[in-house]
């Protein structure tokens, strides 16, 4: 996503999504041997394509306090910095982003005061904002990350590599579009 703002200057607005709300069901064996046996291809595809090393944090996590969270940092104007912070500590820092301490380093890494990590995680607003990302996603029939959508009308779903989603906003700026979500 970084390469393609650099490339053509898309504009990229990130939405709430959980793969495993609060009280969910266990996730059966077979599932998560699919997700397991897919991880070195796609430890392979995010260094290849993408000069990434992925060391993923634990599987199944409640990620609700994280999205919260991100919605306050939207709030203070360090949207992007959290959501890349969050990213990389989950995705090659391989930290549990449910937890509170990791996610008040975050809020301080990227510039926000700590200090108000209750009162962000318990603000109605910010939780109807998660949820109304989330409803979104559903009326779009998605089901899984990563799913972008572009200029509301390109659905690209899955881990792609660059060319493809490059060839997704080439078609879209020939429309006169300009957003990825």
């Amino acid at each position: 996503m970084e390469k393609l703002q650099k490339e053509f200057e898309v504009e990229i607005h990130w939405r709430s999504y959980e793969l495993r709300p609060k009280g969910s069901p266990p996730i059966p064996e077979h599932y998560r041997q699919r997700i397991e046996a897919n991880r070195p291809r796609m430890k392979a595809m995010a260094r290849e394509q993408y000069g990434l090393e992925i060391n993923q944090g634990q599987f199944g996590i409640d990620s609700r306090p994280s999205l919260i969270l991100e919605k306050y940092a939207e709030e203070k104007g360090k949207g992007h910095e959290y959501h890349d912070a969050i990213n990389r500590a989950y995705w090659q820092e391989a930290k549990s982003i449910e937890d509170e301490s990791v996610l008040k380093e975050i809020m301080t890494r990227v510039g926000l005061d700590a200090t108000h990590y209750e009162a962000a995680i318990q603000n109605p607003d910010h939780a109807a904002v998660v949820d109304a990302d989330i409803a979104q996603a559903h009326a779009y029939g998605l089901n899984g990350v990563p799913a972008l959508i572009f200029n509301n009308k390109y659905l690209v779903s899955g881990a792609q590599p660059y060319e493809a989603l490059k060839q997704v906003v080439e078609k879209v700026l020939k429309e006169g579009g300009e957003t990825a979500q």
